[in-house]
């Protein structure tokens, strides 16, 4: 009997990864935007391999030339110039590193502070929880978009002060799912059986119940690295987010608005990667949501 048990339990082992891994293959959602993001990641990675100029040169004699699908386009500037002559295809590609830059870190800084209150607040209750619900409702009473622009004009556009300022905003719906995920987690049977083994609280929150509610923490990572790009994109369009020469895509929203009657091109190139990106990070979360949600597993 011993050994019956013995040979099922690799089967056992492997049959769950393998189910994960065939509903990831069939959700058409993910591998699209998976593959879009991975584009997207490859560019900025080679950025300076295949940019064919330097997104800083400037060339008033080449001012505001259009694309190459245009009649006055030409191959030397295959997605035209800026109002200062900047090759715009350097600029877009070398924007995807700073977008990418801001959603990673954004989401890394965020994420640890929301899911480090989450988890304490979900495992432990009590004061404790009621002491972080209430900061939780303090931070949700404060409108984002306002409190950044505020921050950012007192202090300055920097990309280090717009990251920081973002990271210690957005942390909010982190600590509402993972709170909400750990009071599901803290009573199940295998935490009650790492309780009575005499295992530590922090061993238990970091072996036992945080492994089983990552589920949710990379979905919602997804959502505010997506929601951190945006805003940064809104805050440079208005002048207080990523300051000049950087080639943010907000930046270069911002710098082509006096032109966009006359050279549309300059809203629309980086308006679509903007758009592209973000619509990958989302397509990404939701597919994740889907693959792994109970439901799922039936």
């Amino acid at each position: 009997m011993s050994d019956i048990a013995h040979t099922d339990a690799p089967v056992v082992a492997t049959a769950e990864p393998s189910r994960l891994m065939r509903r990831v293959m069939g959700h058409k959602g993910l591998l699209f935007g998976s593959a879009v993001f991975g584009i997207i990641v490859l560019i900025a990675l080679l950025a300076p391999l295949i940019a064919p100029h330097d997104p800083y040169a400037q060339d008033l004699n080449n001012r505001l030339v259009p694309p190459i699908w245009y009649e006055r386009g030409t191959w030397t500037h295959i997605l035209g110039t800026d109002n200062l002559g900047r090759d715009y295809l350097s600029r877009t590609l070398y924007g995807a590193q700073i977008s990418l830059l801001i959603g990673l870190a954004v989401m890394l800084i965020s994420g640890t502070i929301g899911t480090a209150l989450g988890l304490a607040a979900g495992y432990f209750g009590g004061r404790i929880d009621m002491a972080i619900t209430f900061i939780i409702t303090t931070r949700l009473a404060l409108p984002v978009v306002l409190v950044a622009l505020a921050v950012v004009a007192m202090v300055g556009g920097t990309l280090g002060i717009v990251i920081a300022v973002l990271g210690l905003l957005k942390w909010d719906r982190f600590a509402v799912v993972m709170r909400s995920a750990t009071q599901q987690v803290r009573s199940l049977d295998y935490v009650e059986a790492a309780r009575a083994g005499g295992s530590s609280q922090l061993r238990i929150i970091l072996r036992e119940v945080l492994p089983n509610v990552l589920p949710h923490l990379i979905v919602v990572g997804t959502v505010e690295a997506a929601s951190a790009i945006l805003l940064e994109a809104a805050l440079s369009f208005l002048g207080l987010g990523v300051q000049p020469p950087l080639p943010s895509w907000g930046l270069m929203i911002s710098e082509a608005k006096n032109f966009m009657f006359f050279s549309f091109w300059l809203i629309a190139i980086p308006g679509a990667a903007l758009a592209l990106l973000v619509l990958a990070i989302n397509m990404i979360g939701d597919g994740l949501r889907d693959v792994t949600a109970p439901k799922s597993h039936s």
